[in-house]
């Protein structure tokens, strides 16, 4: 008895196209998930953080550490917070009263913590709130607290559910002296390390949208003056 074996159907190959498409699909979605879930890069566009952080530092944030959110389309799903933020977290959120706008403070006092200032000095529960390494104050004179809560704040009992954050460029941040607690939900991450930092440059030629000169001015600017306009020394700098 002769037995017939099954010809093989020969598989259709993807095409060059096809593999190139999926693997870029692949990589777009790990990219997505990295950036909501893992890690991002912010740029500190202020100096209300000066002089731990400074105007044009890059920097990363862990999103993980916190809880991020899945990258769900209209959805809200965060993974389980590995820790809450603490008083000393430099901390990456949403601005409450525009949350398309991310800030980055240092949190000071979390829910149920009493919070006091008193001639510029931070009291949390009634012990001084040490002020961190780089941070600084500009003004040499304190407010009274009726010109405001600059100087002079509480006793206030921070919110369940919330925290509470202050710039380390204490006479110009505005913070929760000003528009009160962070509400915990609004916080994104947690900073960890500088991985570039570009200082700012008046001379730096415009790049304005009715001169079309003024973009390659810039970029030719930029590489002739790119070694000292890097901060070199900044490069690698855990944030504390």
């Amino acid at each position: 008895m002769k037995l017939f074996s099954k010809k093989k159907i020969p598989e259709k190959k993807k095409s060059l196209l096809r593999e190139y498409v999926e693997s870029f699909a692949i990589a777009l979605v790990l990219a997505l998930m990295i950036k909501t879930s893992v890690v991002e890069a912010y740029k500190i566009p202020s100096g209300s953080m000066e002089d731990t952080l400074l105007i044009g530092d890059f920097l990363l944030a862990n999103k993980f550490i916190y809880g991020s959110r899945l990258p769900i389309p209209f959805t809200n799903i965060h993974l389980p917070a590995l820790r809450e933020p603490k008083p000393g977290d430099i901390v990456i959120f949403k601005y409450p009263q525009d949350q398309k706008v991310n800030y980055i403070k240092r949190c000071v006092a979390v829910a149920g913590d009493t919070v006091l200032i008193l001639e510029k000095v931070v009291y949390v529960n009634g012990r001084v709130f040490s002020n961190p390494v780089n941070s600084k104050f500009t003004d040499i004179y304190v407010l009274p607290a009726n010109m405001g809560n600059r100087d002079a704040f509480g006793p206030y009992v921070v919110p369940p559910g919330h925290i509470f954050v202050m710039g380390d460029n204490r006479d110009n941040s505005f913070d929760s002296r000003f528009w009160g607690p962070l509400d915990r939900r609004l916080v994104l991450g947690n900073a960890m390390i500088i991985h570039y930092s570009w200082k700012p440059d008046q001379n730096a030629p415009e790049v304005r949208s009715d001169e079309p000169l003024s973009l390659p001015k810039n970029i030719i600017y930029n590489i002739i003056n790119f070694p000292k306009r890097v901060r070199w020394n900044r490069i690698g700098s855990i944030i504390r």
